[in-house]
């Protein structure tokens, strides 16, 4: 890496998931709400997703894949499926001073993570945006302040069960962090306050409920 690429401040527009065919394409999740981020030749940034590496490549082209939220796109000197395969998980990274102008109510992906989320009648904080899904209705994903109590079955005897039963029992879940999905639309996000980190909503009946 060198000292301009230190200097510059990144944004990651997507993440490469797996090969597509075997002539060297990439399937690509998105993170970004330009399509011209995938679909129009240039150069774009690699990062690699244990070292942190960044370099440079040249991305010649792509296409959308209808109803997945993916795209396809081809880098120059990629052109097989094992090299593909080889940039699995890497991010794509553009310079972040290099960001297409927004309409009004447009926003950038990046400056939607981590604002928080209050309820506008009530002011009660109810999360904070950690995701954001650009299919079809752009969606937020809200991970809850309150997080819903789990009932916990009572721990049994295990000298009472066999060995085989005592592996499985004593197997511990994994804890994720419920989460919920807001649509992004005027009618239920009203405010979006990026300089007060804050986004407020009026939910319709049943948004907010966890079943």
């Amino acid at each position: 890496m060198n000292h301009e690429q230190l200097t510059t401040e990144w944004l990651e527009i997507g993440t490469i998931v797996s090969p597509q065919g075997l002539r060297g394409e990439l399937r690509v999740y998105p993170n970004s709400d330009f399509p011209e981020r995938f679909l129009e030749p240039g150069i774009r940034w690699l990062q690699h997703p244990q070292t942190g590496e960044i370099e440079e490549i040249e991305l010649l082209g792509g296409r959308y894949i209808s109803g997945k939220n993916l795209y396809v796109i081809a880098i120059e000197g990629v052109e097989n499926r094992e090299q593909a395969e080889e940039l699995r998980d890497y991010k794509i990274l553009v310079d972040k001073s290099d960001r297409p102008s927004l309409e009004e109510d447009e926003y950038h992906v990046s400056d939607l993570i981590n604002l928080e989320v209050y309820h506008q009648q009530t002011g009660k904080n109810i999360g904070v945006v950690i995701d954001v899904f650009t299919a079809g209705n752009d969606l937020l994903e809200v991970k809850l302040h309150q997080q819903p109590v789990v009932e916990t079955k009572p721990v049994r005897d295990l000298s009472q069960i066999s060995r085989k039963s005592k592996r499985k029992k004593q197997k511990t879940p994994k804890n994720k962090p419920v989460t919920i999905f807001i649509p992004f639309v005027k009618e239920i996000v009203t405010v979006v306050d990026i300089s007060n980190q804050r986004i407020e909503i009026t939910p319709p009946e049943g948004l907010l409920e966890i079943n």
